[in-house]
């Protein structure tokens, strides 16, 4: 696998941006061996940090390179900030960002693949709300998603009092900044259980779904509430571990399983390699 450290202007954020990005090698040599650098274009992950994450905290907290050595796939990790890979009502456009602009810098830069097929999203905490967003208001363009121990629904951090003894009261304090009153948010594009009952009703050709949560979790209602209401209804894959909690450990056991989970096309990306006569 190859690592980039990719530093740029975001022109919808006015600012500069990055991204960490872990590729599959095309050519590998060693005595007696040799292969090509030609092949298609590689099936692509955005893999999403959480609330007081950045771009470089899979790789420092798992072992993600080594767990995608043998996929064949490239892992895009950009970095958001406390946005809630929304466009923010009193902040920058980190939305239009991630949906938009991204994709077309990535794509032009690395030779990912732009097909449904090929394109995936996934995330913990609030990136696991990132993940479904991309899936749920862009099924054309996201063939799976993931969430791991997604925070699924910020209305409750909305009307939550930020001194009432919270961890980390900032994260209250920018969501009301992202998404303004619960009323505004009720009903909104942000509001990922109202967004896709909208598409169910309409009949739209959806991703596969996968939502882990550990027992000792603090969004498992979150994510009980959103399985409850949609198993059955979406390809909804659902996995519940006992006594896990929001923690490094636990997603990194969990991502191993939502790598072997991803529908990845054999072939795509892959390395192969020739004797030399």
């Amino acid at each position: 696998m190859a690592i980039a450290h990719v530093d740029f202007f975001a022109e919808t954020l006015g600012l500069q941006s990055a991204i960490d990005v872990i590729l599959p090698e095309r050519t590998r040599r060693r005595v007696g061996l040799a292969s090509s650098a030609g092949g298609p274009p590689y099936p692509v992950l955005y893999l999403l940090h959480g609330a007081s994450d950045n771009h470089t905290c899979w790789q420092r907290f798992t072992s993600i390179e080594r767990y995608a050595a043998d996929k064949g796939i490239a892992i895009v990790m950009p970095a958001v900030q406390y946005s809630f890979y929304s466009d923010m009502k009193q902040g920058f456009p980190y939305w239009t960002y991630l949906a938009e602009e991204l994709p077309a810098i990535v794509r032009d830069f690395f030779p990912v693949s732009d097909l449904r097929e090929d394109t995936f999203a996934a995330g913990l905490s609030m990136g696991g709300y990132g993940a479904f967003k991309l899936g749920i208001r862009q099924p054309e363009r996201f063939g799976a998603v993931a969430s791991l121990s997604g925070s699924l629904s910020q209305r409750s951090r909305i009307v939550a009092d930020p001194n009432a003894g919270f961890s980390n009261p900032i994260l209250f304090e920018m969501a009301r900044l992202t998404f303004g009153s619960a009323e505004a948010y009720d009903g909104s594009e942000h509001d990922l259980a109202y967004v896709l009952e909208g598409r169910i009703g309409e009949g739209a050709r959806l991703p596969k779904f996968y939502q882990a949560c550990g027992t000792a979790d603090f969004n498992l209602e979150l994510n009980r509430d959103f399985h409850r209401q949609f198993a059955g209804r979406a390809d909804l894959t659902y996995v519940e571990t006992p006594d896990a909690g929001h923690e490094w450990r636990y997603w990194d056991n969990a991502i191993q399983q939502v790598l072997d989970w991803l529908p990845i096309r054999r072939g795509k990306g892959e390395r192969s390699e020739e004797r030399d006569g």
